[in-house]
């Protein structure tokens, strides 16, 4: 049996905490800002109800064997302040954030042979702060080393697809595609079924064709096919799905703008790419979330 600190009990943090204490072989721990009674997730497998041990402050955590941190982005330093507690004695930590730049956010904080990034994509919404719906598999891909194989293995006996790869900097640039046309929706504040109009399906493409773009100069392989791919995969998805940045803008609250949107820019002026649909989206949600906070 592994101990298994989570930290953020958010939409996909729930799921993965609810699925891994469905096998009945791990102890499960909550890392959250405040204390939770038992976690609900509505899943296309049924109904999932986990009550797993929840901490509330980073003094409490005692040395577990993983720790997967599936905070937002933008909450790395908060998550950060659990692991010295957490991984005292060593133990991995997940990355489950979106973006490019896992290993990074954490360089300051742990040494780098004890970092995991995940590339990580499961469609998931929080109705409230204990009920999770989630609405299609949860899928994520590491890299093809020991760490990574002892990952997988967490999850046997789950419905949770994690695919080893030796390519991982290709793997999170094509969810960064993906997230980088996520943004139309929380520009506009609707959801999903908003990518069928024409005009913004457009928009859509040339947001990825950007990301494409930044992405085959920093190494990754990013075939041409995937800018439909991306289009098509929202234009299927159900109309009333929302996306994270768009439920973290209509709430009020910050957004992952810069790990989404914002890291086309910048690596792309690195490189000398212009992005300039990428660009104009970061101002805006920018700008719109200065307003928000300034009410």
């Amino acid at each position: 049996m592994a101990r298994i600190a989570i930290v953020g009990p958010g939409a996909v943090g729930g799921v993965i905490a609810a699925w891994l204490e469905k096998t009945g072989r791990h102890e499960i721990i909550l890392c959250a800002r405040r204390a939770l009674g038992e976690l609900q997730v509505e899943t296309p497998h049924g109904a999932l109800i986990a009550r797993p041990t929840v901490l509330t402050a980073p003094e409490q955590a005692t040395p577990v064997d993983w720790v997967l941190v599936a905070t937002k982005a933008y909450d790395s330093a908060g998550a950060a302040t659990w692991l010295k507690g957490l991984a005292a004695n060593g133990a991995p930590v997940a990355i489950l954030q979106n973006g490019v730049e896992h290993r990074e956010r954490f360089a300051s904080y742990l040494p780098s042979a004890q970092l995991v990034p995940v590339m990580v994509d499961c469609p998931a919404e929080r109705v409230t702060p204990t009920s999770i719906r989630q609405r299609g598999t949860a899928k994520m891909v590491v890299q093809d080393d020991v760490r990574g194989r002892e990952f997988v293995a967490l999850f046997a006996g789950t419905p949770v697809e994690i695919s080893l790869t030796a390519d991982l900097k290709s793997a999170v640039w094509r969810k960064l595609c993906v997230n980088a046309a996520g943004v139309i929706s929380g520009l506009v504040l609707q959801p999903a079924g908003v990518m069928r109009d024409e005009q913004l399906g457009e928009l859509a493409r040339q947001l990825v064709r950007e990301c494409i773009a930044v992405g085959r100069a920093e190494g990754a392989v990013l075939d041409d096919s995937l800018v439909e791919t991306v289009l098509q995969g929202y234009r299927s998805a159900p109309a009333d799905s929302v996306n994270s940045l768009h439920a973290d803008r209509a709430a009020g609250r910050m957004t992952e703008i810069d790990a989404r949107n914002g890291v086309i820019v910048r690596f792309g002026r690195k490189h000398g790419i212009a992005t300039p649909c990428n660009q104009m989206a970061l101002a805006l949600i920018e700008a719109m979330t200065r307003a928000a906070s300034s009410k």
